[in-house]
């Protein structure tokens, strides 16, 4: 394995891949001779590109953004190399264009649009959980999508929804209606 600029010339089996890297990917590599990056393959009418990621949440981050119209991969990759996905996820749910715009190379439109097309991309579990798996104890079910949607409907934040939630899971509430009324007491 040879480091670059961009990411990693990796051997697999006596064979060589360039591989585009986040930053967290990257310094896993460049830590020892043996490594280990979750890849995603891009075939584009202008060549093949393979992308590297230090975990599959980054990944799976990394194909929402690029999902969005005028972010590309290298655009998705600076935003992933300059913030983990958790801090991404609060970015978008707190409406923070202006924290994404100071990525290089995102400006404010971008910074917009992003939070615009990936807002209701981002579950409610995912936020609470901060890494996109759930927390123990959260359940991630409609019912509590559902609830998250409403207290937005009233104002609250899509974070400050879904802890909410949580809160009132927590404080034994089962139903929906349960749930709605006894976050609205707690915010």
């Amino acid at each position: 394995m040879d480091l670059t600029l961009d990411g990693a010339l990796i051997e697999v089996n006596g064979v060589g891949y360039e591989v585009c890297c986040s930053g967290a990917a990257f310094s896993r590599l460049a830590r020892g001779g043996e490594g280990e990056v979750y890849t995603f393959l891009q075939a584009k009418e202008d060549g093949v590109a393979l992308y590297g990621f230090a975990d599959l949440k980054e990944k799976e981050f990394f194909l929402k953004l690029t999902s969005v119209q005028g972010v590309g991969a290298k655009m998705a990759l600076a935003l992933l190399s300059a913030m983990r996905p958790e801090e991404l996820y609060d970015c978008i749910a707190a409406a923070d264009a202006k924290r994404i715009s100071s990525v290089k190379g995102v400006g404010r439109k971008t910074a917009d649009r992003i939070i615009l097309e990936l807002h209701g991309k981002i579950s409610a579990t995912a936020i609470l959980s901060r890494e996109g798996t759930p927390s123990p104890g959260v359940k991630a079910s409609s019912e509590d999508e559902d609830a998250v949607g409403a207290l937005m409907n009233l104002g609250f934040t899509r974070q400050e929804s879904a802890r909410a939630v949580e809160r009132a899971r927590k404080d034994g509430a089962k139903t929906i209606e349960e749930v709605i009324s006894s976050a609205l007491k707690n915010m």
